[in-house]
């Protein structure tokens, strides 16, 4: 197999674990249903007229390798109907899960964040926050502020995302970080 999917927008081979960009807007990565998938940030802003998103950034991700693209392939054929090629999400009793039960499993999901999704990444506009200290004080920021301040804000979200598993809930909502500042 030469490749692992074909650009949404210009129709070019996507290769194994080549570099490929994703729209940061929930509807467009899902895989079973849009599954859009962009060669390049260009191809990406293609796609922004039509669909008229109010907020979306490219999000840049690498394909997985040929034989872990055919596992997971094998293993959605296997499954009863599954369209996607991500995992199935675990089934679910009828009965709500009691609060006891709902944050350990959210705060597992959080754990794994933890492992390697972003523990590097800046989390903040760096023009934003060097421009506004400036305007504030007409001071210059160092570069080394925006990881102290990444590590600060990363710790903030994990009290947030905390409480709102505590809460029984699955999206963490402004009253999380209100409650813990």
């Amino acid at each position: 197999m030469a490749s692992w999917r074909r650009c949404s927008s210009c129709r070019n081979e996507i290769g194994f674990e080549q570099i490929y960009w994703e729209c940061s807007v929930s509807t467009c990565a899902r895989v079973a249903k849009t599954g859009l998938f962009f060669c390049s940030v260009s191809c990406w802003e293609a796609h922004l007229p039509t669909m008229r998103h109010r907020e979306a950034w490219a999000v840049e991700k690498r394909a997985p390798n040929e034989a872990t693209w055919l596992d997971e392939e094998r293993a959605a054929e296997g499954g009863a109907g599954a369209t996607s090629t991500r995992p199935a999400a675990p089934l679910r009793s009828a009965e709500p899960p009691s609060r006891s039960e709902a944050a350990p499993s959210r705060l597992v999901v959080a754990a794994d964040l933890d492992d390697g999704a972003g523990g590097d990444d800046i989390l903040i506009v760096v023009s934003k926050l060097k421009k506004y200290i400036r305007a504030r004080s007409g001071m210059n920021t160092s570069d080394g502020v925006m990881s102290v301040l990444s590590d600060h804000l990363r710790k903030i979200c994990d009290r947030a995302i905390r409480h709102a598993a505590d809460d029984g809930r699955k999206t963490v909502l402004d009253r999380d970080f209100k409650a813990i500042l």
